[in-house]
């Protein structure tokens, strides 16, 4: 007997992985290349739609500490994505082709993991673990209402454009990042105020694709696009992706009125995306409004930015604090459609979820990971009552009596927290 993970984005994978890691056979279902959703674009597993970047590295940033308790518990996501990484300051960017890449010879040469490239329409018996993501097929939404019993919430994200940097006017850019002018991070754009307000302006006029149906979509407050953020008043911007706090110009020793950062897509650099200029606007609009930028009056556009539907269970009625469906305990849901939001919460999802199933494969009861980690954290967000459930990225505030002059205790106390379960953990596996 096998257990079944259906989706072989991050969550998946790292399921898959996780089981595989204490010797149980697995079959990972996958149904691109036969069915592609309207975001990616290769067959690869785990295949990053959105930005190249996992968010920081440090650890005094929760995003950090998040990665650094998936390393220690052994994250194929994270292991390969240290492995491709490429110059991102101080967050973990990889190189996005040979991160999917990479991930998907290791997983296909793995002799526990039967990779299976089909389209699953219906939740097949056994232990299963549902990693479908945001884009999930039609055919399986509708079935993943039936067994819940309620109907999805959904909501909208939006994917920033990639700029062929050979097409970058250099002479009105610099490097660096911010509070780090020496650094080569970033290649900033900075505006005048006059060049900021034309800016604005055609950006707030500009056409944009027609919703229909989801105009009123309830946007995530992470990954707004850059129109609805500009709605909010003529110097939002200037407190979002266009704040220049801590960038100094190196061609005139000031701080710019606004800045845009460009962050690499690859190690050779010829690939940059507008760092969070993420957009619903029509193509010609974005081709037209974004050379207004200086340094990308002439730009190339490998990828215009894009909307794409995210949808999520109502997972605190649906489903416990193993990630088991309350009305069947040999399905589990991982990743980002349980409700959590971003790469690496996703990837901590699918490994708890994985490990949960292994423990369900046993006979054994889950140990759940200690709320004072950001992993275990994220899961009680998940999972506990909440009259208006929505999707969540990681955060200090999430973990269990953090206080602010308190941080690095906080942070200690998870790294000690997610030490000590990883043995509680190995002792059951090795106590078979």
């Amino acid at each position: 007997m096998e257990v079944k993970v259906i989706g072989g984005g991050l969550a998946g994978v790292e399921a898959a992985y996780q089981i595989a890691q204490k010797g149980i056979h697995v079959v990972l279902y996958e149904m691109r290349p036969a069915v592609f959703t309207p975001a990616h674009k290769t067959e690869f597993l785990s295949e990053l739609v959105c930005s190249n970047s996992l968010k920081s590295k440090d650890l005094s940033n929760a995003h950090g500490l998040l990665k650094e308790e998936l390393r220690m518990l052994g994250s194929i996501i994270i292991g390969v994505a240290d492995n491709t990484s490429i110059p991102g300051g101080k967050a973990l960017v990889v190189d996005r082709n040979r991160f999917s890449e990479t991930i998907t010879k290791v997983i296909e040469a793995n002799p526990l993991i039967h990779v299976v490239r089909k389209e699953i329409s219906d939740i097949p018996s056994g232990i299963t673990v549902i990693a479908t993501g945001p884009l999930t097929s039609n055919s399986l939404s509708e079935k993943i209402k039936e067994i819940t019993g309620s109907e999805n919430l959904s909501f909208f994200d939006a994917i920033s454009p990639i700029v062929d940097s050979e097409t970058i006017d250099m002479e009105r850019c610099f490097f660096g990042s911010r509070y780090m002018a020496d650094a080569d991070d970033y290649l900033n754009c900075p505006l005048t105020e006059d060049q900021y307000n034309v800016f604005y302006d055609a950006l707030i006029k500009a056409e944009r694709v027609d919703l229909r149906d989801f105009e009123k979509v309830p946007y995530f407050e992470g990954c707004l696009p850059i129109e609805i953020m500009a709605e909010r008043g003529k110097r939002t911007l200037l407190f979002g992706p266009m704040k220049p706090v801590g960038i100094i110009d190196s061609h005139t020793g000031q701080r710019p009125f606004a800045v845009i950062q460009l962050r690499r897509e690859d190690e050779a650099g010829k690939m940059y995306n507008i760092v969070g200029f993420q957009t619903k606007l029509t193509y010609t609009e974005q081709d037209r409004i974004f050379r207004l930028i200086p340094g990308l009056k002439n730009a190339s556009f490998f990828r215009y930015g894009s909307i794409h539907r995210n949808t999520y269970i109502n997972s605190p009625t649906v489903i416990n604090s193993s990630l088991q469906l309350k009305e069947n305990n040999d399905i589990f849901f991982a990743g980002q459609i349980t409700g959590v939001e971003g790469y690496t919460e996703s990837t901590a999802m699918g490994l708890a979820a994985g490990l949960s199933a292994s423990m369900r494969y046993l006979g054994k009861e889950f140990l759940r990971p200690p709320p004072a980690t950001c992993i275990g954290s994220l899961l009680e967000y998940i999972t506990s009552p909440v009259k208006n459930f929505q999707p969540m990225n990681v955060n200090f505030g999430l973990l269990r009596d953090y206080r602010k002059r308190e941080k690095q205790k906080t942070i200690d106390n998870a790294l000690l927290a997610i030490a000590e379960w990883k043995e509680s953990i190995d002792a059951v596996f090795n106590d078979r």
